[in-house]
């Protein structure tokens, strides 16, 4: 790992750094976030997932690893990292985006404050949920949630983690049991190969996902339904989910020239 001081420009060695933390060839990276994980509480680094709330947090400003003072998202120590080492690696991975349907209609329906509220619930609930399933949580949007899913956290498995994911998030806003959910979610999830790793300069440096690969997750997330999830084919079969027992979908995704095979899955 690169030091403080060091500044690694985008380059075949930058590359090969990011490859090693998101494929999981980086066992000290595996081995951190896997513990820190454990630690409570949220909020935590959007990275390796130290805790900067609750009984963990005075351990971890101890040990460098408390919110960076110009990204509170992230610790100092991942931080540095994402700033330092520019640039990225694609490999193969999957997106999950969460987006309330009508967030419009709610918002008129009560005061800008409770709306808040409400959202902040949502925030917080679902960083809790993602975190626990060792997803990188990349954004929040609005009223719409950003996940990845790489090699290092979840092997192979990171798109039978990520749909299962969406419905624990399905479970937790209870759009999955019959009843008038609290918050109306859809989701999507896509899995292929997307560019991951450090995109932009010093303090707006953030660590992202790029490429088709988010573009379709995201468009899936806009077409679900409350209560959907909508993963493609490539999702769908690298989870190995039983294709003939789920609806199928041919969606005509915006900005897409072909029509896009989806599968539909409840939640839990």
């Amino acid at each position: 790992m690169p030091s403080d001081e060091e500044d690694i420009p985008a380059s075949d060695e930058a590359t090969n750094i990011w490859r090693s933390l998101l494929t999981g060839t980086d066992d000290r990276y595996v081995k951190a976030r896997r513990f820190l994980r454990r630690i409570p509480s949220a909020p935590r680094c959007k990275m390796c997932a130290a805790p900067f709330g609750g009984l963990g947090a005075p351990i971890m400003r101890l040990v460098g690893r408390g919110p960076w003072d110009k990204n509170h998202h992230y610790c100092g120590s991942c931080f540095t990292l994402i700033q330092n080492v520019r640039g990225g690696a694609e490999i193969e991975c999957s997106l999950l985006f969460a987006d309330v349907r009508g967030s419009t209609h709610l918002a008129e329906q009560m005061s800008p404050s409770k709306f808040r509220e409400l959202m902040a619930r949502f925030y917080e609930m679902a960083a809790d949920v993602l975190v626990q399933r060792d997803a990188i949580v990349d954004k929040f949007v609005g009223d719409e949630v950003i996940a990845i899913f790489i090699p290092a956290l979840v092997g192979g498995a990171h798109a039978a983690r990520a749909i299962s994911s969406a419905q624990a998030l399905m479970a937790a806003t209870g759009n999955s049991r019959g009843e008038q959910p609290w918050l109306p979610l859809g989701a999507g999830v896509h899995t292929g190969i997307a560019f991951v790793g450090s995109v932009g300069q010093g303090r707006a440096a953030e660590l992202t996902a790029l490429g088709d690969v988010v573009n379709v997750a995201a468009r899936l997330a806009s077409a679900a339904a409350a209560g959907e999830i909508l993963c493609t084919s490539a999702a769908a079969s690298a989870a190995a989910l039983p294709m003939e027992a789920l609806e199928l979908r041919r969606l005509n995704l915006r900005g897409k020239s072909e029509a896009t095979e989806v599968v539909v899955v409840g939640g839990t």
